[in-house]
Order: structure tokens, then sequence, then C-alpha cells
């Protein structure tokens, strides 16, 4: 009896493993959107972004976006590209949570950007890494794009500074 429920547990686990790996995956997509290949488009409501190719597809990651009157849309452009950065937390977010420290070093296990970020022109948003992985496919943030660390690794070697950026509805 015991070996039968452990059959059922080990593929009801490997059923899981595939239906997350698959919904957790970047993947290559159709896209038309009409913006120039090398783009990212962000959309808010699918919780993705694409990185638009040359070809009439995007390469789509699962994104966390902004919470509700957190979120912000229209076009920035990649200003900055970091490995492991450092954390200051913003004003807003400090507030918040007041026990933050000032500063939380790069590479820390409670540094929320993760394994690299790229920042936004104009703004304090940046799209990044996270030490919530739970939390990419929802909407967490305020303001920024929470990616996979091993996507936002994959992002960061096909972007430069000076990508354009559409956060859209």
């Amino acid at each position: 009896m015991s070996g039968r429920v452990a059959a059922l547990f080990g593929l009801a686990g490997a059923m899981l493993a595939g239906c997350l790996g698959s919904a957790q995956a970047r993947e290559v997509v159709a896209f038309q959107n009409g913006v120039a290949p090398g783009s990212v488009v962000i959309s808010v409501s699918q919780r993705k972004l694409y990185l638009v190719n040359g070809d009439g597809t995007a390469i789509r990651y699962p994104v966390a976006v902004g919470r509700p009157g957190k979120q912000w849309f229209g076009t920035a452009s990649i200003d900055g590209k970091y490995v492991a950065p450092a954390w200051s937390p913003p004003a807003e977010v400090k507030r918040d949570n007041p026990r933050l420290p000032n500063l939380i070093a790069g590479g820390s296990p409670h540094n929320p950007m993760g394994a690299a970020a790229m920042t936004l022109a104009g703004g304090e948003y940046a799209i990044h890494g996270t030490n919530r992985p739970s939390s990419v496919g929802t909407y967490a943030s305020y303001g920024c794009i929470r990616m996979y660390n091993q996507d936002v690794v994959d992002l960061y070697g096909r972007v430069d500074v000076g990508t354009r950026v559409y956060m859209t509805h």
C-alpha cells in the first residue's frame, strides 16, 4: 500500500513540476506590437515582459508588477545595468517598512534586487531579480518589475543601456 501511495504522490509531484516549469519558463511567442526589435514591452494586466525580436516574435518572461496604486504606464529607457546591486529602500518603502536598514548589500539574501538590475531613466524604477520568487506573476511591487533571477540574468545579457521600455496596461 505504501508503495502505491508513494507512486501516486510521485506522479502528482511530477505533474505539478511539469505545470510549474512551463508556467514559469521564458518562451518565444508570436508578437506583433509595432515597436522596434530589441525593445521591451511590459504588459501589466498579463504580468509579462516581452523582449521584441525582429522576426514577429518576442521572448516572453513572467514578471511581478506594481500593486494597484503603485503602477505606472508609459515609456522609459534603460539607463544603467548592475550585477548583484546594493539596495537603498526609497522613502515610500522605508515609510511603510521602518525596520528596513538604509542599505542592503548586493548579494545578500535579504536584498530584493536579486541577481541583477536594469534601472529605468526618469524615476526610481528598475527591472530586477528578486529574493521572493513566489511574487513573480503577481501584483507585488512599488512599481518595479520583478523577474526570476535566472530570467533577469538572461534579459540583462540581451539588452543595452538605451533600450526602450514600454509599460502598457
